[in-house]
């Protein structure tokens, strides 16, 4: 385990425990930030302890001629329920991602030191978000790192059914007209299963991320 100090530094990937935490401490500034993602590393710890950087092994990802859009899901495509937009309202969208309770979790990884260094990553075109609305309100939506041929997502939410499915959607179709290699969704969880996410070792990922 390592414990970081204000040097700008991380130790390789490969020294992560089998839980995949590679590291603790350090700070959320732009730069650390900037190093961990094109790293292959990322932040994610509750309010009150220390910042924990992780890399896991497996890796979470979608490749984008895998996404699964099931049929009901076309359905509410294509009757044109909802309208999205790209990178309009970021600090609304990782607000809504803190507070939109979700089953299972008692409170949220993302805090208010956290949003804010998100906020200066999106004033950098680092961060970016994907919003979905209906009826002029927004419903959902997603944010996540854009490394230029990998999108890290991080959270979405979701105030009416499907809002976060359609986010994921558009983001999915944008990257693939851009000729991205994959979405990262760091670790396994069902819903991203099914559509169409898998896990990849480390190690692959890690060639991708370098363009090796």
């Amino acid at each position: 385990m390592y414990y970081l100090s204000k040097a700008l530094f991380f130790p390789p990937v490969s020294h992560a425990d089998s839980d995949g935490i590679l590291a603790i401490g350090g700070d959320l500034s732009t730069e650390r930030l900037e190093l961990a993602y094109s790293s292959g590393i990322f932040p994610w710890f509750n309010e009150g302890e220390p910042i924990i950087w992780w890399s896991p092994n497996p890796r979470m990802v979608l490749f984008l001629d895998d996404l699964i859009v099931s049929k009901s899901m076309r359905n509410i495509l294509n009757r044109n329920i909802f309208r999205f937009t790209f990178n309009q309202n970021f600090r609304d969208v990782i607000s809504n991602c803190q507070q939109v309770k979700r089953d299972g979790q008692t409170g949220t990884w993302i805090t208010n030191e956290m949003i804010e260094a998100y906020c200066k990553l999106n004033e950098l075109g680092i961060a970016k978000s994907v919003e979905v609305w209906q009826n002029d309100q927004l419903v959902g939506g997603l944010y996540g790192i854009d490394l230029g041929h990998i999108f890290c997502g991080e959270s979405m939410f979701s105030l009416v059914s499907n809002a976060s499915k359609v986010a994921f959607i558009a983001l999915v179709n944008q990257l693939k007209n851009d000729n991205y290699r994959l979405l990262d969704c760091q670790v396994y969880n069902e819903h991203l299963e099914s559509l169409g996410c898998r896990e990849i070792e480390r190690e692959t990922f890690m060639a991708i991320l370098k363009r090796e």
